[in-house]
C-alpha cells in the first residue's frame, strides 16, 4: 500500500520580519487607501513568493500588475531589499521592466501562468486574487457579449 503525504505550502510572508512586513503593508495602504490591511498583508506574501520563484527560475517570470506594485514598494526600501536578496538568494533580483517577445516567451497570460506554476513548484502558497489575469480568456472577437462587444448593452 502506498500513501502520499500532502506537503504544506510555505507562507512567503515568513521570509521577512513581521515589523518590516507591517512597514510594507502600511506603505501600500498609503498608496492605495482602499486596500485593507488583510489584503495588503496577503499581497506582501504574493510579492515575496514571486521573488523567491524568480530567484530559482531559468525562464522569465512576470508579476501581475498588483504584485508589481508591491515589488515597487519593497524596492523603495533599497537597503532592506538588497539585504533581503543577498540573504535569501545570494544575489540581487533586478527589476527589469520591458517587453518580452510573445513569440519567444508567450504573451502576458502565458508568462503569468508560468509564474504561478513556478511559485507553486517552489513550494509557496498562491492567492489567486493577486493573479486575476489567469481567469481572463484571450479575446477571440467572437462578440459573445464581452464589454467591448457590439452585442454588449
Amino acid at each position: 500500500m502506498t500513501t502520499t503525504e500532502k506537503r504544506s505550502r510555505i507562507d512567503a510572508r515568513s521570509l521577512i520580519s513581521a515589523e518590516f512586513r507591517a512597514t510594507l503593508v502600511s506603505n501600500m495602504r498609503d498608496k492605495f487607501p482602499g486596500l485593507t490591511e488583510e489584503k495588503a498583508d496577503r499581497g506582501v506574501g504574493q510579492m515575496l513568493a514571486f521573488l523567491a520563484a524568480c530567484a530559482y527560475s531559468d525562464r522569465p517570470l512576470s508579476p501581475s500588475p498588483l504584485v508589481d506594485d508591491f515589488w515597487h514598494t519593497f524596492l523603495l526600501h533599497t537597503e532592506e531589499y538588497d539585504n533581503f536578496c543577498a540573504e535569501k538568494f545570494g544575489r540581487k533580483l533586478h527589476h527589469k521592466p520591458g517587453y518580452l517577445d510573445p513569440e519567444e516567451h508567450g504573451g502576458g497570460k502565458v508568462l503569468r501562468a508560468r509564474t504561478v506554476d513556478a511559485i507553486t513548484l517552489a513550494g509557496y502558497e498562491i492567492d489567486m486574487e493577486f493573479w486575476p489575469e489567469l481567469d481572463l480568456a484571450p479575446c477571440s472577437q467572437c462578440h459573445a457579449n464581452c464589454s467591448d462587444s457590439p452585442n454588449h448593452p
